[in-house]
């Protein structure tokens, strides 16, 4: 199964402090290696097609690292979309049916996480599928965002904590998007009506994975890297 992937880049990394102020978050390295990079690799191996990469802050960097690779699409964002806005553009490339996002903030080992999601998406009964976390494992951090019942996804509130964390990497059908007005909004809208049609599915992760969005996460990212 193939289907197109969208990496999101645009973000401003704030969190990042004097690390992201004049580079895109995706810019920083871990490993050596650029954490756009990283997530093209993911995409390279699970032979995602097309591929569409958003981009806003200090745009020009990342244009000039990606010009050499002519399939990208670049979907530049003069004013910030967040996720689902950015996806609600995307599909002028992607046209119909699912696609699947992955943020470029993460580092991973193990099972390919796309390749995870394609081997587990049923469009019978998905529109959406999100790879999760155990929120107890050591490089997860927060309260946790979902339940699983039987596979599918449920919010945590007004629970305090929830047993699973979403990675940043799922499958999901776009076609609820026309049902938002808005042009700036989170993915989150969009889960909310796929959660109440019963039709959002969560997938424990296998291998691991670990968040890169502050100076404090990049540092022990790539001490946990090198192990």
């Amino acid at each position: 199964m193939t289907i197109p992937l969208m990496i999101f880049a645009a973000g401003r990394g704030t969190r990042m402090g004097a690390l992201g102020a004049n580079q895109p978050k995706a810019m920083l390295q871990v490993g050596g290696q650029r954490l756009i990079d990283h997530a093209l690799g993911i995409a390279a191996q699970a032979a995602m097609a097309p591929i569409l990469i958003n981009t806003h802050h200090h745009s020009d960097q990342l244009h000039r690292h990606l010009a050499a690779q002519a399939s990208l699409h670049i979907q530049h964002e003069t004013e910030l979309l967040e996720t689902g806005g950015g996806l609600k553009v995307a599909r002028s490339v992607f046209g119909l049916g699912p696609v699947a996002t992955l943020n470029a903030d993460a580092v991973w080992k193990g099972e390919n996480p796309l390749r995870q999601l394609l081997a587990a998406f049923d469009p019978a009964k998905m529109d959406a599928l999100l790879l999760l976390a155990p929120t107890d494992q050591a490089l997860a951090s927060g309260p946790g965002d979902f339940f699983l019942d039987a596979g599918r996804l449920r919010r945590r509130a007004p629970a305090p904590t929830a047993p699973f964390i979403y990675t940043g990497a799922q499958i999901i059908n776009p076609a609820r998007l026309d049902e938002i007005h808005d042009t700036v909004f989170s993915m989150n809208r969009l889960w909310d009506k796929l959660i109440a049609s019963n039709r959002a599915f969560g997938l424990p992760m296998q291998g691991a994975w670990r968040d890169v969005g502050t100076p404090e996460a990049l540092a022990a990212a790539e001490v946990w890297m090198a192990e």
